[in-house]
Formats: structure tokens, sequence, C-alpha cells
């Protein structure tokens, strides 16, 4: 069972990342986010910042679907986020070695390409350390 320190943990052992001030998480590398903490938005009702709930940006569409498909009790969406390769993670139902590979992945997406080319995943801290 992961949590939003784990996000933190894990999204700042990466090159380059920069945490921006929120009422959660926000993590960033080049400007450009991968991993956040779900801004959830019910009408009539001001926002609310889910810390267990992780969005991840995952690409495309394709991907997208393979997850809400594939693992329908980690990932969902909301019709906000309709069209953009972005999903939320239940962070209760992932432990810390898929959470490292889900977080990774949306990294190196939008990480710049000479960042990426010299990653080395050992470096990464252990699942569960802290």
């Amino acid at each position: 069972m992961a949590d939003a320190d784990d996000v933190r943990r894990l999204a700042l052992s990466l090159p380059d990342v920069v945490e921006i001030d929120s009422e959660g998480f926000d993590f960033r590398v080049g400007g450009k986010g991968f991993v956040w903490s779900y801004p959830e938005r019910t009408p009539g009702l001001p926002r609310v910042i889910r810390t267990d709930v992780a969005v991840l940006y995952v690409g495309d569409e394709a991907e997208k679907q393979a997850l809400l498909l594939g693992e329908p009790d980690r990932f969902f969406t909301t019709p906000g986020y309709d069209g953009l390769p972005l999903v939320m993670l239940r962070l209760a139902r992932v432990d810390a070695a898929r959470l490292t590979e889900l977080v990774v992945d949306a990294w190196r997406m939008r990480a710049p390409a000479e960042l990426t080319a010299d990653f080395d995943e050992s470096d990464l801290p252990l699942p569960g350390a802290g």
C-alpha cells in the first residue's frame, strides 16, 4: 500500500524534479507535470485535493485505456480528463514496486531526452525505504 509520502520520496529521487507548492503534491520535470495529487471537483462544492489519489501522465489514449480496462480497481478517470493522457491512481491499491514503475514511466515521458538517456534506475531508493 502506497501513500503520498511514497510518491514524494520517489518523485524527488528522480533527476531534475521540482515540487510545486500545493495543498497536496505536484511534481514536474522540464516544466512539465508528471504526477500530482487529484483535485476532485464536485459540482456546487469547493475543489478537494485528494492526496490518496495520484494523477499520472501516461503518454497516450491507448496506454490510458489499457490501464483503465486492465486494472479498474487501481485506475479511474473522470469526464474532466477525457481526451487527456492522464489517469488517476488509488494509492492504497498499489505496492511500492508498482508505484515506482508508474512514476518512473511518467517521468520518462515528460523529461528532456538528455535526462532519460543517462538515467539509471539502480540509483532509485529501494521500494518502501524511507
